[in-house]
C-alpha cells in the first residue's frame, strides 16, 4: 500500500474526452478517488510535465516465449507453419527452470512497462516439470510469474491454463506438451492455493487452452467450479486460430469452434476468445453479441501466418476487442494497433472504415483499453474515480508529439514512429514503476535474463 497522493497534470484524457489543469487524487489501495478538471494546483500536488493517459492493458501474453523471439525464423523445404514454430517452441520450453521462467518473466515484464503496458494476462499453461512430472509444489511455475510481476511492479491477470488433450481424437499429451497437462481439478486446486498470496494488484482467472485440448465435459467442469469461486472471474481460451483447427473440430463436432462455443458455453463478458482469426461472418456477429472480449495480437498472428480478424463486421456488430504481444516478437501496444489496423486497409484497400470516432488511432487505443480491462477483470483503462491508477505520462516535446492536440495526439501515438520512445513516465496502481523512461531494477533483471538466455541457448 502507498500513501495517497494527488497528481496535477497540464492536459489528461478523462472519459468525457480531453481536458486540462486536471487534479487526480489517488488513495493508499492504488484506486482513483478524485477527478477534477480546470483546477489550480495544490500544495503538494505532484506536477507531471506531459500528458496523461490511461495504460494501456495486455489480454495475452505467454512471458517464457520472450526468450525464444527470433530463433524461430527459419524455413525449411518442407515449408514453415503455426504447426512447425511450434515443435520449436515445445524443445525450447523443455529446457526451462522455475528460476529461469522468472528471470525472463521479469525481463518481459520491464519492456512491456517501458512500452506502456501497466497490466498483463498471463496465460500460463507451464505447470509441470521437464519431464512432465509434478513439482513437490505444483504452483513452483506461477510462484515464479508471480513474484516476477511482484518484482517488476505490473499490475497482473495469473491465467491458469487447463490442458489435457493433444487433440479432438482425445491422443494423449506427449513431448513439451507434457509439461501443460492438467485436470479440472488440478487447476481449480492451484486457482485455491494461489489466491491468498495474491498482492493488490494481482488476481487469477481461469484458461481453456483450446477445444482440441479441453473436450466439452472438462471445459464444464472447470468452469462450473471456477465460477464458484469467482463469478466475475475471467475465462480465456484460444478458438480458431488456425483453419487445421477448424477443421478438425468441424470433423470432431460439426461445429467451428466458436460456433460451438457460443452455442453450448453460456458465453458472456467474462470471456476472452484469443485469435478468434478464422470465423464466419455469422460467428463475429455472434461472438460480438455475447459480450465476450476478442484477445488480438497482430503481430504474433502476422509472425505465424494466422489471418486477418473480421475487424470490421465485429465492431460493426458492438464488438469489444484487446491487444496482446502473446509470442513477444514485438512489445508495443502501438504497434499491435498498427498491425491490427494496417491489416484491414491490405484487406479492403480503405484506409479506414466507419466505427465510431473518425481519429483511427484514437478510436483503437480507446477500445483496446476498454476491452483490455475487461478481459483482465481490472479497474483500469480510464482516469476516472474507481478506477486503478494505472497511467502514462506522454512527452509532449517527444517528435513524434510535438504540437499535437486532443485526438491528433492519439493518431500520432499510434501511427507516427520516428525514433525513440513517447512514453515519459508510468504509474500501476498509483506508485511510479517507470521514470524518464527507465526502470529502477533494469539492469539487475536484464543481467538476469542475459545469463537464462545463456544458458537455454548453450543447450539448443
Amino acid at each position: 500500500m502507498g500513501a495517497p497522493h494527488t497528481l496535477f497534470a497540464e492536459k489528461a484524457l478523462l472519459p468525457g474526452g480531453w481536458a486540462r489543469d486536471v487534479r487526480i487524487s489517488v488513495g493508499a489501495d492504488g484506486l482513483i478517488q478524485g477527478v477534477a478538471a480546470d483546477s489550480a494546483a495544490a500544495p503538494g500536488d505532484q506536477r507531471v510535465a506531459g500528458t496523461v493517459v490511461p495504460g494501456m492493458p495486455n489480454v495475452h501474453s505467454h512471458s517464457f516465449q520472450r526468450a525464444m523471439a527470433g530463433l524461430a525464423e527459419r524455413c525449411n523445404a518442407k515449408g514453415d507453419s503455426f504447426w512447425t514454430w511450434r515443435e520449436i517452441m515445445y524443445a525450447f520450453l523443455g529446457r526451462l527452470t522455475p528460476d529461469q521462467v522468472r528471470a525472463i518473466s521479469a525481463q518481459l515484464y520491464v519492456e512491456m512497462l517501458a512500452a506502456g503496458y501497466t497490466a498483463v494476462a498471463e496465460f500460463h499453461y507451464l505447470h509441470n516439470d521437464a519431464d512432465g512430472t509434478l513439482y513437490a509444489d505444483p504452483a513452483t511455475l506461477s510462484w515464479s510469474i508471480l513474484q516476477a510481476a511482484d518484482e517488476v511492479g505490473i499490475a497482473l491477470t495469473h491465467i491458469p491454463v487447463l490442458y489435457m488433450r493433444g487433440g479432438f481424437d482425445d491422443r494423449p499429451l506427449t513431448g513439451g506438451q507434457r509439461r501443460f497437462a492438467g485436470t479440472p481439478d488440478s487447476m481449480l486446486t492451484l486457482i485455491d492455493q494461489l489466491t491468498p498470496q495474491l498482492t493488490a494488484d494481482q488476481r487469477l482467472g481461469l484458461a481453456l487452452h483450446s477445444l482440441r485440448a479441453v473436450g466439452p465435459g472438462a471445459l464444464a467442469e472447470a468452469v462450473a467450479g471456477w465460477t464458484a469461486r469467482d463469478a466475475a472471474g475471467p475465462i480465456h481460451i484460444h478458438a480458431a486460430e488456425q483453419p487445421l483447427e477448424v477443421a478438425d473440430s468441424l470433423a470432431a463436432t460439426g461445429s467451428r469452434p466458436v460456433e460451438w462455443l457460443l452455442e453450448h458455453a453460456a458465453i458472456d463478458r467474462r470471456w476472452c476468445f484469443i485469435h478468434a482469426t478464422h470465423m464466419t461472418e455469422d460467428e463475429a456477429r455472434g461472438l460480438a453479441r455475447s459480450g465476450a472480449v476478442a484477445g488480438l495480437c497482430p503481430s504474433t498472428e502476422g509472425n505465424l501466418g494466422d489471418g486477418f480478424f473480421r475487424l470490421e463486421t465485429f465492431l460493426n456488430a458492438g464488438g469489444a476487442f484487446g491487444i496482446g504481444t502473446d509470442s513477444h516478437v514485438s512489445i508495443d501496444p502501438r504497434e499491435e494497433l498498427r498491425w491490427l489496423d494496417y491489416g484491414q486497409r491490405l484487406l479492403t484497400g480503405h484506409r479506414s472504415f466507419e466505427a465510431g470516432n473518425p481519429h483511427v488511432g484514437a478510436r483503437l487505443w480507446q477500445a483496446a483499453l476498454a476491452g483490455g480491462a475487461q478481459a483482465l477483470g481490472r479497474p483500469c483503462g480510464a482516469v476516472a474515480v474507481g478506477a486503478k491508477a494505472d497511467l502514462l505520462v506522454l512527452d509532449n516535446d517527444h517528435p513524434s508529439l510535438w504540437r499535437r492536440e486532443g485526438d491528433h495526439l492519439l493518431d500520432a501515438l499510434v501511427f507516427a514512429r520516428q525514433g525513440g520512445n513517447p512514453i515519459r513516465h508510468v504509474m500501476v496502481g498509483g506508485r511510479w514503476v517507470v521514470r524518464d523512461g527507465s526502470h529502477p531494477q533494469a539492469e539487475a533483471i536484464a543481467h538476469r535474463y542475459r545469463a537464462a538466455v545463456a544458458d537455454l541457448q548453450a543447450d539448443l
